[in-house]
């Protein structure tokens, strides 16, 4: 595995974009946004703002040691795991209402449900690298789960989604944890006579985590089908993630606007899929792929203000 990893880059490359996330995250989550707060719009774009900025500085870096087909290859699996992270906003505003978790308290969950997700996607991609160097037909295995992906949101959109506090998710851990559901969302565990009761906020947090799991299996994928460099897809889906939470509560009220936004993030996984299925018989410049991405995600954002969707009961 390790021999892998500095295959794909020194140890010293690994070393120094670890400890810049590390500092980064350090400075957001424990000293900017240390106390409990609902954070406001301009605090939530400024941080934004400074992920992305910081994203684009690290491909200029990229640029400058490894040269054009590198850094485009990041840039295109930045852009794609970031518009599949945009899905993700809608899921989770679908939890924290359910839930009916303060916006205060949604920083917590959010927090953790970052941290949790850069050690998933670590261990995905190293898996993932692995199985596509060692077995070539796994192209065709997870390029088809893209296109099924896809496919299936494309015919389902309309779907109402279920209730997460019904979900299989929430059953098993009601199941297997005790569990307070009057517990609140400033305490994981409560003790209650002499025992300790998980909260509903650990039950949210678990679902969060369970939730970015299941969409890593399809956006860490998309991504090795751009590139099955560890370094490249490793540190895109680490700067598309970081700035997940403050592009959250940047969003989060104004998520319904974008609705044909999930439209757009699921033609984009087909097309990935099918790029990865035909990988060995046709090769897609990547920079082509990242004028297409973004010209979809463009049209639907566009499409989506354009015409607004009509509030139920109105004509």
């Amino acid at each position: 595995m390790f021999h892998a990893l500095l295959e794909s880059a020194p140890w010293w490359a690994w070393l120094g974009f670890l400890v810049l996330v590390m500092v980064m995250v350090f400075l957001d989550l424990g000293v900017f946004n240390r106390d409990s707060h609902e954070p406001t719009t301009r605090e939530a774009a400024w941080w934004s703002a400074v992920w992305v900025s910081l994203a684009l500085a690290f491909g200029g870096v990229i640029l400058g040691a490894m040269g054009p087909v590198a850094a485009t290859a990041y840039l295109t699996g930045y852009v794609l795991e970031k518009s599949l992270s945009v899905d993700n906003l809608f899921v989770f505003v679908l939890i924290f209402t359910a839930f009916q978790v303060p916006r205060k308290n949604q920083r917590r969950v959010l927090y953790w449900g970052v941290l949790g997700a850069l050690v998933m996607r670590a261990v995905m991609i190293l898996a993932g690298a692995a199985l596509l160097n060692r077995f070539t037909w796994m192209t065709i295995l997870f390029g088809g789960s893209l296109i099924y992906t896809g496919a299936r949101l494309l015919l389902f959109r309309d779907r109402e989604p279920a209730d997460p506090r019904e979900g299989g998710v929430a059953r098993v851990f009601r199941r297997l944890v005790p569990y307070d559901p009057q517990g609140g969302y400033e305490h994981l565990w409560l003790r209650r006579q002499g025992g300790l009761l998980a909260s509903p906020m650990l039950l949210v947090m678990v679902i969060v985590e369970v939730t970015d799991l299941i969409f890593a299996v399809d956006s860490v994928p998309a991504v090795l089908a751009v590139t099955r460099d560890p370094f490249l897809v490793y540190t895109s889906n680490v700067f598309a993630i970081l700035g997940l939470r403050s592009l959250y509560f940047l969003l989060a009220t104004m998520v319904d606007r974008f609705h044909h936004l999930d439209s757009g993030i699921a033609a984009i996984l087909v097309l990935v899929g099918v790029k990865m299925c035909l990988a060995n018989v046709l090769e897609v410049p990547n920079g082509i792929s990242l004028l297409v991405i973004t010209l979809m995600l463009a049209g639907c954002v566009a499409a989506s203000l354009r015409w607004p969707r009509q509030q139920k009961g109105r004509p």
